[in-house]
């Protein structure tokens, strides 16, 4: 399933890293693509909303209800 995350707090490429790293963590085979500029945060994966947002959120972002 195609979800869609708005996260505040991504400023650099290695912020992205983190962000796609902490989801593939949870499922890897997670299809991620966080893009800073648009603090947008496309996750394709089984995984339920509650927990894909959890994952980011615990690298310290904030992601949007």
């Amino acid at each position: 399933m195609k979800q869609s995350f708005t996260v505040t707090g991504m400023t650099c490429e290695h912020c992205e890293k983190t962000v796609v790293r902490a989801v593939r963590q949870l499922d890897r085979r997670a299809e991620v693509h966080a893009d800073r500029t648009t603090n947008r945060v496309e996750v394709t994966s089984d995984q339920p909303r509650e927990a894909l947002a959890q994952a980011i959120a615990e690298e310290g972002f904030t992601v949007a209800p």
